[in-house]
């Protein structure tokens, strides 16, 4: 996920420097979302790994 967020960043920066305004917006709003979306999903993960802990049989 974090790897589709870095590509629409690079095509948000892209179409930045070739003067598509519209598409830059977008491809940014969109990168920002994924991010945020995957920022979530790894500190989910990271309490749900940290609250489980070592149990003693």
């Amino acid at each position: 996920m974090l790897h589709w967020a870095l590509m629409f960043l690079l095509v948000a920066i892209v179409a930045a420097v070739f003067g598509f305004g519209g598409i830059a917006v977008a491809a940014a709003g969109i990168a920002k979302l994924i991010f945020v979306i995957f920022l979530v999903l790894f500190v989910v993960s990271l309490i749900t790994h940290l609250g489980r802990g070592r149990r003693s049989v």
